[in-house]
């Protein structure tokens, strides 16, 4: 398992950024050369991206501790290749970090990944996708063909800060014994919000705001089962 390309975008103003006030996002990533400095950025709304030199323009719906690093297989970006005819180079998903090798989309809600001899993340959530990426993609209808794909990629938290580069190797030091994935997570918020309690498995390694969905949508039940 591999890191092929850390990925860095620059703040830049387009009319397709939905959501954003200032019409700012940094969704345009680039894949960069010699080390990144990863580490917790703060919380969502005051914390940006979790390596240095990332910039995002909507701060209330990205980034933050438990939205600090992004990344996307290329094996699921080849997919996206074939499905749509047209090249992906690393970043093209907005993605901090393009794996090799790494079942991104699989991956358990706690699992902990070491990439290069320092770094240390801890998978939170899948990606939900707005309008702002299909805007950036260019794709009609993008977010719901997106959303049915069901492969949003992994937001990660950062548990030790370290410096990483494209070759690192990553290793899944901590694989939690529940069955939360990443993708269970995405269809549960997304498309089958009646899996929501089962996400509660997880317990403190989900997103917060996840877990908030998940015991709201069990207080609206209670009453019917009474």
């Amino acid at each position: 398992m591999e890191l092929l390309s850390v990925n860095l975008g620059r703040r830049t103003v387009v009319a397709h950024a939905a959501g954003s006030p200032t019409g700012a996002t940094g969704i345009d990533k680039r894949p960069v050369r010699g080390p990144v400095r990863v580490s917790a950025p703060g919380a969502k709304g005051v914390g940006g991206s979790g390596l240095a030199g990332d910039e995002i323009g909507d701060k209330r719906h990205h980034g933050g501790d438990d939205q600090a690093v992004y990344a996307y297989a290329r094996e699921d970006l080849d997919a996206w290749e074939r499905t749509l005819g047209r090249s992906l180079p690393d970043g093209a998903f907005g993605e901090n970090l393009t794996t090799s090798g790494v079942d991104v989309n699989g991956a358990r809600i706690g699992e902990r990944w070491r990439i290069g001899p320092d770094l240390l993340l801890e998978v939170t959530s899948g990606r939900i996708p707005c309008r702002t990426f299909q805007g950036h993609l260019d794709e009609r209808g993008w977010v719901k063909r997106f959303t049915e794909e069901g492969a949003p990629g992994a937001y990660l938290r950062v548990i030790e800060p370290g410096e990483i580069r494209a070759g690192d190797p990553i290793r899944v030091v901590r694989r939690p014994d529940h069955d939360v994935t990443v993708g269970l997570q995405f269809r549960a918020v997304t498309t089958e919000r009646e899996l929501l309690p089962e996400l509660l498995a997880a317990g403190d390694a989900l997103h917060p705001e996840t877990a908030e969905r998940a015991r709201t949508y069990l207080a609206q039940q209670a009453p019917r089962a009474s």
